[in-house]
């Protein structure tokens, strides 16, 4: 099944018409530059008024049709926003209200009139990197795709040929923001932050990966698609390129390469097949870079340097030197089993071999251990103590102390079993580079 019937005879219409240019268009592990549909529509307005109005129709409908399991099983329409009122929302786009910008446009921070809401507005630029088709794929997956670890979509803006996207607001940013954006004075991230934003960004992907049907391949996990509350809970945003997986007997998914360079898994640059094992790589770039506090791809560094995968590669294979890749912005405040242990499943994720890659579920199941504070004498921290009321009964204690003890030895239960599995994966790791000596 596709969800992308809105804009296929679209696309194959457009297609026809700029053949010859099809061959120009880059293909590398970048967003391709290029010219957008509606640049290709704009000399014909009349076709392109009936074609963007049946391309509206064409959405609409297989919004209504199309749907996906979500935490709540409640699928929320995105708001259709007129091009005035977002305007208003920004200020008429003023500069003060500017707070992201790239390739595909600029992100201004605004309030909806309506709700008093606070907003994150994506404004697409026309000549940039994310043309019509990115633009309908990111409105219907995150129209149908909802969970506590992806951005959430109020809605989106598509008058004449402006295109708007309407996020809730990440008053935090992104993570490349606290990791590698550091600015003076600004304190680096915890271990245990680190480690939670990772957490929370594989939960995200087991979202897409497991519970999505047909499941989705993210296909751009990086550090400045993961935005941050408040509290440092991570989400997932920009789903521009996210692409149906493979259904049924198929092992994957074909398509030109698309993503970031220094994320991309390389069997997918390689051949163009993609499956979730790729953005499984993805994630281990990106838990690297948490560890090292290091870029994907930094071009002010020095030969193998400028790529963080290739100058940590012989470090991944000697647990000796696991230690040399800690950020010295922690300043060794980390246990040293955990940190050996999340090394270890970035390890794994990496391997050049798709199918050695974990499942990003057990990713999570080790995360979930690893990103955990130390025990207190009580439990886990954060555990409520035993009730000891001394105006309670007696009898009406037991009952308390018990369920607290029932409750207490579930929670270690499920830590040991985290702990389990984030042991096989270092084992695994391990084990993997002894073989590769011999």
């Amino acid at each position: 099944m596709s969800c992308f019937s809105c804009f296929s005879s679209h696309e194959k219409k457009s297609s026809r018409n700029s053949h010859n240019n099809k061959r120009k268009e880059p293909s590398p592990a970048i967003h391709p530059q290029g010219e957008t549909l509606f640049q290709r529509q704009k000399s014909k307005p009349k076709p392109q008024t009936q074609t963007h109005q049946n391309q509206q129709s064409r959405f609409e409908a297989t919004h209504q049709k199309t749907s996906y399991k979500d935490e709540g099983n409640n699928n929320i329409a995105a708001q259709t926003f007129t091009f005035r009122e977002l305007a208003t929302t920004t200020k008429n786009f003023r500069q003060q209200c500017l707070i992201g910008e790239g390739g595909f446009g600029r992100v201004y921070k605004g309030h909806l009139d309506k709700t008093g809401q606070v907003v994150a507005v994506k404004q697409l630029d026309r000549n940039g990197l994310q043309g019509n088709k990115e633009f309908l794929v990111e409105v219907l997956m995150l129209s149908l795709l909802h969970h506590s670890n992806l951005v959430n979509l109020i809605g989106y803006c598509a008058d004449g040929d402006q295109r708007l996207l309407v996020y809730e607001y990440m008053p935090l940013g992104s993570l490349e923001d606290h990791l590698l954006d550091l600015s003076p004075g600004q304190s680096p991230l915890d271990w245990y932050t680190r480690m939670k934003i990772a957490l929370d960004a594989a939960k995200g992907l087991e979202y897409l990966h497991d519970k999505a049907n047909p499941p989705v391949i993210y296909r751009d996990l990086k550090s400045s698609n993961i935005l941050l509350d408040k509290e440092y809970n991570a989400k997932l945003s920009d789903f521009g390129l996210a692409k149906l997986g493979p259904v049924g007997d198929n092992t994957h998914v074909s398509s030109r390469v698309m993503g970031t360079y220094g994320y991309c898994a390389p069997e997918y640059q390689r051949t163009g097949q993609l499956t979730v094992k790729s953005d499984v790589y993805s994630f281990g770039v990106v838990l690297l870079e948490l560890i090292t506090g290091k870029r994907a791809v930094d071009i002010t560094k020095d030969g193998h340097e400028q790529n963080l995968v290739t100058w940590a590669e012989p470090i991944l294979k000697d647990t000796s030197r696991y230690i040399e890749l800690a950020d010295p912005l922690l300043e060794d405040d980390f246990p040293k089993k955990n940190f050996n242990q999340a090394v270890a499943v970035a390890a794994m994720c990496l391997q050049d071999d798709a199918a050695v890659r974990p499942l990003i579920s057990d990713v999570v199941t080790a995360l979930s251990f690893l990103g955990q504070e130390p025990y207190n004498n009580i439990g886990l921290i954060g555990s409520s103590p035993i009730n000891n009321n001394t105006t309670t009964s007696h009898k009406s204690q037991v009952p308390i102390v018990e369920n607290h003890k029932e409750k207490e030895e579930e929670e270690i239960s499920v830590v040991e079993r985290q702990r389990a599995v984030a042991e096989a994966i270092e084992w695994g790791s391990n084990s993997r580079n002894t073989m590769q000596d011999h």
